[in-house]
């Protein structure tokens, strides 16, 4: 799979730390690594994951 033309962004949640980059514009494939370590690991999931996943950090993010 060919991941080149991967839009990397902060995650929303990441705050003000930017430590978590999301790539979500390729077809089929949501990407995510750390912005302090971009050659290394990547996460692949799919966009069903990613979205349950966020949809979870959403209900657990602490109440200011």
């Amino acid at each position: 799979m060919d991941l080149s033309g991967a839009r990397w962004r902060t995650a929303t949640r990441s705050g003000n730390t930017d430590c978590v980059e999301v790539a979500d514009n390729l077809p089929g494939i949501v990407l995510v690594r750390d912005s302090k370590d971009r050659d290394g690991a990547t996460l692949h999931v799919t966009p069903s994951s990613w979205r349950s996943f966020v949809a979870l950090a959403k209900q657990l993010r602490p109440v200011a």
